[in-house]
């Protein structure tokens, strides 16, 4: 079978069975996946060609499951314009989406502040040269040449999770012509914001599993005078009372 009758033969997605429309298939290391079901994929997935259908159904399980971390999700802090940082410091648990006010119907990934490795602010200028019309009406360089420089600001945030390693996303709307205009300095503002949001609360997190971890030490309760190993909320296990 040539090339045409291999691009019109029949597929299958291996995921839910459906047939796959002729512009439809994703393909898999071992098999076809339908638009329908990539879709339910994570957004910051980038390694599917590369995936075998049974790591594509564990990564669907995942997905399914995570919608009830998303129903247990409550915003108490929000980060970014069209793309978001949500974060519930509450549960010390954070995602980024860029579905608006829809976005539980999104089912974003829901992390845990201690999968954050680290979190870069990336300035990307684009330099785009101007011409002058020669004699001959061709369009000659200026010399020295000039150029138009516009720039995009990128937000990575790394990541220590099953199917992806970081999230990044664009901060502003459009290019922003220059580095000295109000809209360059607010979305540089914006995206340092988040930076140190997800840094601070990474530190915070580990501090505390850190001291959660951490040997105890036995000390004598000032009330009740018996030798205890003060609880999680620093009180003698005995009598209840606070220690220090």
């Amino acid at each position: 079978m040539g090339i045409f009758g291999k691009m019109f033969e029949k597929k299958n997605c291996a995921i839910c069975g459906d047939e796959i429309g002729l512009l439809g298939n994703r393909k898999l290391e071992d098999g076809n996946l339908c638009k329908k079901c990539a879709a339910k994929l994570s957004p910051f997935f980038s390694d599917r060609r590369r995936s075998t259908v049974e790591q594509i159904r564990e990564q669907l399980d995942y997905r399914e499951a995570n919608k009830q971390a998303v129903a247990d999700f409550k915003v108490t802090r929000t980060l970014g314009n069209d793309t978001k940082v949500l974060l519930d410091e509450d549960s010390h648990k954070f995602c980024v989406t860029s579905a608006g006010g829809h976005w539980r119907d999104a089912n974003p990934d829901i992390l845990d502040f201690s999968q954050v490795t680290g979190c870069n602010v990336d300035v990307r200028e684009y330099r785009t040269e101007i011409y002058r019309e020669g004699p001959d009406g061709t369009q000659v360089s200026y010399d020295p040449p000039r150029y138009n420089v516009s720039n995009e600001i990128y937000v990575t945030i790394n990541v220590n999770a099953p199917y992806f390693d970081e999230i990044e996303f664009r901060v502003n709307d459009g290019l922003i012509e220059g580095q000295g205009t109000a809209e360059f300095r607010a979305s540089k503002e914006q995206a340092d914001e988040i930076r140190e949001a997800l840094t601070a609360v990474r530190e915070e997190t580990r501090s505390q599993s850190e001291a959660a971890n951490a040997p105890k030490t036995a000390v004598t309760c000032p009330h009740c005078g018996a030798t205890t190993i003060p609880t999680a909320n620093g009180c003698c296990e005995y009598c209840g009372g606070a220690i220090g």
